[in-house]
């Protein structure tokens, strides 16, 4: 079946410990010691942690609370997004170089498509290795790859070696990748899709490849053709170097927990200038507002509203959100509340396609 699909080259750069990296790099006393970002005092989140921290325990999305309880040593630095961004730059400059099919996850991991390179080097895994040593070179820290036939194995590549490494994927060897690779390692399974699969006998990507189609689609509906394909090597995705925002958001997470309404508000004003100033930066405005809410127990509370224009002003953001947060009475106090812009008008937007290059599909490809 790979015999009928293009085969591309495809590298998915993954920046290690991206956060953590840039502290460390920075501030020269934190090299080599566990560090947090982000999740200080007894209510905050880790946002990030560096390897050392990793030993231990410590991840993303963990209290600042039971990241210290397994670390004790650890050490909280404030976030700095302004600093990400400036490095996000100058790391996606040197991507530029090789390819102008660039496409950004988030600031710190990004697909290229090097079928074709502006530098002419056949094998995308030396085309890797060179942009890795790039950015150790040029910007100070170190990057993870993965290479591959499409976005979804080069994905799942890269985080084999991590970190400061990378594995590449050779067509002639995909299939068996795929067949060995725990169910847990599929790019868009997540940790209750895979206890689902464990409960049905499906613990690696043969075992999920032995379930028809009418199977998948019964017991993980519209997902179940995505898990059908992508473990036959089935990827359609190309690199898009023009990925349009789908939306547009801010929140935060309070040092004490709030039940007054008139506090709350004095919040949601930060917030919503924040959000504004970020669209109008983006060039972008929005028609749905939506108010995300987090309570003392954790659990979560979304309210939306779909203007009839697009927006992108403080106060009518603001005035929405109040409305929005009026709208039904609070289940408890409040430990964090958001606002977020979707509908925005870049789906008008013209996006302007590359022409595409007849690319060989056999598999005696130099990768």
């Amino acid at each position: 079946m790979l015999n009928d699909l293009p085969i591309r080259k495809i590298i998915h750069v993954d920046m290690d410990a991206f956060y953590a990296s840039v502290a460390q790099m920075d501030n020269p006393e934190l090299r080599g010691k566990p560090i947090a970002v982000g999740g200080g005092g007894t209510r905050g989140v880790v946002s990030a942690a560096s390897y050392e921290a990793r030993k231990f325990g410590v991840k993303s999305a963990m209290s600042g609370r039971l990241a210290i309880k397994l670390c004790p040593e650890l050490i909280f630095v404030k976030t700095d997004f302004a600093r990400y961004t400036e490095i996000s730059k100058r790391i996606r400059k040197i991507f530029f170089e090789y390819t102008d099919l660039v496409e950004p996850l988030s600031l710190d991991e990004a697909y290229l498509d090097v079928t074709n390179n502006k530098i002419g080097l056949p094998s995308a895994t030396l085309l890797a290795q060179n942009i890795r040593a790039r950015i150790y070179d040029e910007v100070g820290l170190t990057a993870s790859a993965g290479i591959s036939i499409n976005k979804f194995i080069a994905k799942v590549a890269s985080d084999y070696n991590k970190p400061n490494g990378q594995k590449t994927v050779n067509p002639e060897d995909v299939l068996k990748f795929l067949e060995d690779l725990d169910i847990r390692k599929f790019y868009g399974v997540g940790k209750v899709t895979a206890e689902k699969m464990y409960q049905k006998g499906i613990f690696t990507g043969k075992d999920l490849k032995s379930k028809t189609l009418e199977y998948l689609d019964e017991h993980f509906g519209k997902s179940g053709r995505y898990y059908y394909d992508v473990v036959r090597g089935i990827h359609y995705s190309e690199v898009k170097p023009n990925r349009i925002r789908k939306s547009l958001a801010a929140e935060r997470t309070f040092s004490e927990n709030l039940s007054s309404e008139i506090y709350m508000f004095e919040k949601l004003e930060h917030i919503a200038e924040e959000v504004s100033k970020r669209l109008l930066k983006s060039k972008v405005a929005g028609k749905t507002i939506t108010l995300k809410i987090k309570y003392s127990d954790f659990s979560l509370q979304t309210r939306s509203k779909t203007l009839p224009y697009f927006v992108s002003e403080k106060a009518i953001i603001l005035d929405t959100a109040k409305d929005l947060l009026y709208q039904d009475t609070l289940n408890n106090s409040v430990r964090l509340l958001g606002i977020s812009l979707s509908n925005l008008n870049t789906d008008d937007k013209k996006i302007k396609k590359e022409e595409e290059t007849a690319v060989s599909v056999q598999l005696k490809f130099e990768f």
